[in-house]
């Protein structure tokens, strides 16, 4: 499949509002990038102003690893993706400082999927509060992380169906 066909395959599941936050703007967009004192990338937010978070489709719900974590021997799941928003019904990105101290991640993340036990988040270690942060997988039960791609656009790019994998 070329990157062109990649890109135009649905992105979110639209038959479902499980995570969905209200609609994103503006001033929610400067909010959150100043109560997590980063600087958040334009491809999430681009993603975020079509659907402030959700369920991913079907078709971009893993991502491929080059090694084996706690949850496959050969991808992550990325089933859905925290928005920018109030809603205490739905996990925001906005949940990130609480979420971090609870697991015991590093201070310099922000967590865009995940489900306690692992967690998917940019990552600002290296590249300061300002720049274009990777995204990493955690395994806060393991104490292990993977890196998983230098930014959020190659991450996006990277992902595929989990029907892809053989699960046995």
């Amino acid at each position: 499949m070329t990157n062109a066909e990649q890109l135009q395959r649905p992105f979110w599941d639209t038959g479902s509002d499980r995570q969905v936050q209200p609609p994103l703007t503006e001033q929610s967009i400067a909010e959150a990038q100043r109560l997590l004192d980063v600087v958040l990338p334009d491809s999430l937010l681009e993603l975020l102003r079509e659907q402030n978070g959700g369920l991913v489709a079907s078709s971009r719900d893993a991502f491929p690893t080059s090694r084996p974590t706690s949850w496959a021997p050969d991808h992550v799941p990325f089933d859905f993706v925290m928005g920018i928003g109030h809603d205490e019904q739905a996990l925001s990105l906005l949940d990130s400082p609480y979420l971090v101290e609870e697991w015991g991640l590093p201070a310099d993340v922000v967590l865009i999927s995940g489900g306690g036990h692992y967690w998917i988040a940019l990552d600002y270690r290296a590249c300061g509060r300002q720049g274009e942060p990777s995204v990493v997988w955690f395994d806060a039960d393991d104490h292990a992380e993977l890196a998983l791609a230098p930014d959020f656009r190659s991450f996006i790019e990277g992902l595929t169906s989990s029907a892809e994998f053989d699960d046995d």
